[in-house]
């Protein structure tokens, strides 16, 4: 079994268990094995060959023992991460830093909570027709442009619009534009909390969700609207990667002189994603050639043309 010994040790444990069962001097084995005194007497007044842990044998803590049970304790219970327990029990513990919260945490071994605690949670079972939708911002020539996204959840087709600005009636205009050039039937839609997709950010707001236009278009087309938990980002992180995935491939990497050119080429993306990009999560398919896996599988989730020249129609 390989050694494990501290980086400016000059003794092996073979050297050290051989001073330990010499009956030489102390002075004839520091020659011998060239090392000094102080080392031939350190193992010679041990009983193991092995190094000792370095530092500070009993380390002093601005908490006290109590405290440092509460902290246990709260992080067991709640399994908050270490930013809400420090929050949490600040008011309670006035000597708490963040610091020594971590060591309290790591010395009993909840810095880290254990693997069975930690579960994935899958997305719900929903037959295609779950569109993810959001917008992100595009700057060319110092101008600010806004790229609404939508994305169907299990076939990955994409759809995307650049537009000059980002009220409640470009959103409804987008979404219109959705539900006409998707070919299957749309049942729930999940947006950001938005002012152009909700009025739920404004707490003191007199006007009622179903006034707002977005919403509407969802009533009217039998779509439920589902907006992320506030905070949530990650909870519509299928198509804040597709923005991520669009910049590498658009502005990161190309210059455009005007809106007319970046729109053109966003259009060129979209198309050349959904027909001819091989997807991983897809198993290697496009996400058209998913879609008309779907299609043959469950025809009544689709609108009455077929998906293909439906598709097809509007794209061209």
């Amino acid at each position: 079994m390989e050694q494990i010994l501290h980086k400016r040790a000059r003794t092996t444990h073979e050297v050290r268990a051989e001073i330990q069962n010499s009956k030489e001097s102390v002075s004839s084995l520091a020659r011998k094995f060239n090392t000094s005194r102080e080392t031939i007497y350190k193992w010679k007044s041990r009983v193991g060959v092995g190094d000792r842990k370095m530092g500070t044998k009993s380390p002093i803590s601005s908490l006290t023992k109590f405290e440092q049970d509460i902290i246990c304790e709260f992080r067991r219970v709640t399994k908050s991460s270490l930013d809400d327990c420090y929050i949490a029990l600040k008011k309670e513990i006035p000597n708490l830093s963040r610091s020594n919260l971590h060591r309290v945490l790591q010395k009993n071994n909840l810095s880290k909570f254990p693997k069975e605690i930690i579960t994935k949670q899958k997305f719900s079972e929903y037959g295609i027709g779950f569109v993810h939708i959001d917008i992100t911002f595009l700057n060319i020539n110092k101008q600010k442009y806004y790229l609404f996204v939508a994305i169907e959840r299990l076939s990955k087709l994409l759809f995307l619009k650049l537009y000059t600005d980002k009220t409640i009636e470009t959103s409804a205009q987008f979404l219109s534009e959705v539900i006409a050039i998707y070919p299957f039937k749309i049942h729930r839609i999940l947006t950001d909390n938005g002012a152009e997709f909700t009025y739920k950010l404004f707490k003191n707001c007199q006007k009622k969700e179903d006034s707002h236009q977005f919403n509407k278009i969802c009533i009217d087309n039998n779509i439920i609207h589902k907006t992320i938990q506030f905070r949530h980002p990650w909870t519509n992180g299928q198509v804040e990667i597709m923005n991520k995935q669009i910049k590498d491939n658009t502005t990161k990497k190309y210059t455009y002189e005007s809106f007319d050119q970046l729109s053109d080429h966003l259009n060129q993306y979209m198309i050349a994603y959904n027909f001819a990009k091989q997807l991983k999560s897809l198993k290697f398919k496009t996400p058209y050639q998913k879609m008309i896996d779907i299609y043959k599988e469950n025809v009544d989730s689709f609108k009455n043309e077929s998906p293909v020249n439906y598709l097809m129609g509007r794209y061209n």
